[in-house]
């Protein structure tokens, strides 16, 4: 044992040390803080994988104290260094990136890593290895078949995260010392990554089918089903985009911090892959319905996208936007299914909709206030929740006003036997919308309030209702 002690162990960063890719995460920082430079990156990489590493390392910053560190790779080192073994950080990543994570973990002697003219991986990182130790042994901790070549060379191997081929290889051909395993995506984790439970929010399609009575109507329920899932195939994407961008926010947050790509349980070179196959799904879907739902699913997708690099950091045009996406559900089940929108209804689903969007935007401020996260480059101030609070139950309020001047208007007589029941839904909504604020101030409201709606028995004993009142006046 004291014969180990005497003996370097070099340890690899990307998917060992840290349950990440730097690379892939800087490019998002990238986007997320100077997006015009991305229109750079090909140049950069034309140039070499090495310079493309080191301008976008001095671009971007990623917080490195934040990062999904192995904690038993950590606690392992912490044990090794106190017992006064020589640790060496070597990585492929930008030194920039290298030299942030070993003065944060202030355990390593040595940090060998990439710089504007090298690429410090395979062949290149054992040359770097020899020429700081010399002809001395060491061991070597990594995770990809990558470091084979390193694995060969060391006295000893251990396995961070190995898939099975590569440990099968290193157990026949190296001396393996050590395994240390890191979480495995399932399925579950993709259904949580791909957030389905917020398709949830995409039943907002159907509500132009049951407006117009139209919901048991067999050809346009079929367009309606395919509406909804390309509609949720798309936001899946954007989701997995949007917490690829959102990883330094959402590590910072006592609840997202959990999610699959901020936690490493994911690696975010799987989502980078997956997204494009979920934007083709969605667009083969589009095609089997007419071209105006195709044009309103890109629309979506754009603002979505604008929403993600930038919209949302805005104060009031970020609730706005949310107020559009929502709205742009219900135009979409229109476009899919062919039925016309009233103007009553867009305008409900706007003045609804905005005050939903405060009233997300004030939950996340009640943490920011309780000191339970931070601001999350929003664009608000703990100190707007009261001005959050007006407005938003403001606009809610405006909906039943909305609503009961359609009640009040001859369109009503064209779609209800019974208008006169419609009048029930004022009520009904009013006691909602209250409900949603209520929960809200109360630091209840935990989701979206769509998402929570559907969880919520007070919410779905309203839906039941309101839906029960519209057919009710249909007959």
């Amino acid at each position: 044992m004291s014969e180990a002690r005497d003996i370097a162990l070099v340890v690899d960063l990307d998917g060992t040390l840290v349950q990440t890719d730097l690379l892939i995460e800087s490019a998002f920082a990238l986007a997320r803080e100077r997006p015009h430079h991305l229109l750079r990156m090909p140049g950069w990489l034309k140039r070499g994988k090495a310079t493309l590493k080191d301008e976008i390392a001095s671009r971007a910053r990623l917080d490195v104290a934040h990062l999904p560190y192995n904690r038993e790779l950590v606690d392992f080192l912490i044990e090794e260094k106190r017992a006064g073994r020589r640790l060496v950080l070597a990585t492929a990543a930008n030194h920039r990136y290298a030299d942030q994570v070993a003065a944060h973990l202030d355990l390593f002697d040595d940090v060998l890593a990439s710089d504007s003219r090298t690429n410090l991986s395979g062949e290149d990182k054992l040359a770097a290895i020899r020429e700081l130790l010399g002809d001395a042994p060491f061991d070597y901790a990594a995770d990809h078949d990558d470091d084979r070549a390193i694995w060969a060379a060391a006295r000893e191997t251990i396995l961070v995260g190995a898939k099975p081929a590569t440990d099968r290889w290193a157990s026949s051909e190296t001396r393996v010392g050590r395994r240390i395993e890191r979480p495995q995506a399932g399925i579950r984790t993709w259904v949580k990554a791909m957030r389905l439970y917020q398709w949830s929010k995409n039943l907002l399609i159907f509500v132009p089918l049951l407006a117009s009575h139209e919901l048991l109507n067999g050809g346009t329920l079929v367009a309606g089903i395919l509406a909804f899932i390309a509609y949720g195939v798309l936001a899946s994407s954007v989701y997995l985009l949007n917490d690829l961008v959102d990883l330094a926010d959402d590590r910072r947050h006592p609840n997202k911090r959990h999610r699959p790509f901020a936690s490493g349980t994911l690696p975010v070179a799987h989502g980078v892959a997956a997204i494009p196959v979920l934007l083709l799904i969605a667009a083969v879907i589009a095609v089997f319905l007419p071209p105006l739902f195709g044009a309103v699913l890109a629309i979506y997708y754009i603002v979505t996208l604008a929403y993600s690099m930038g919209l949302k950091r805005l104060a009031l045009i970020d609730v706005l936007t949310l107020a559009i996406l929502y709205t742009l559900r219900l135009i979409a089940g229109g476009a899919a299914t062919g039925i016309p929108l009233s103007f009553w209804l867009l305008a409900l689903s706007m003045s609804l909709f905005l005050s939903l969007a405060m009233a997300k935007r004030c939950a996340e401020l009640i943490l920011v206030q309780s000191g339970q996260t931070s601001g999350g480059g929003r664009g608000y101030a703990a100190s707007d929740i009261e001005a959050l609070r007006s407005l938003g139950t403001a606009a809610g309020y405006a909906s039943v006003v909305i609503l009961a001047l359609y009640i009040n208007s001859p369109d009503i007589t064209n779609h209800y036997l019974h208008p006169v029941y419609i009048w029930l839904l004022c009520p009904v909504v009013l006691y909602w919308i209250s409900r949603i604020w209520l929960k809200t101030m109360r630091r209840e409201m935990t989701d979206d309030p769509i998402v929570f709606a559907a969880r919520d028995t007070g919410s779905r004993i309203c839906i039941l209702l309101g839906v029960v009142i519209v057919i009710a006046a249909a007959l």
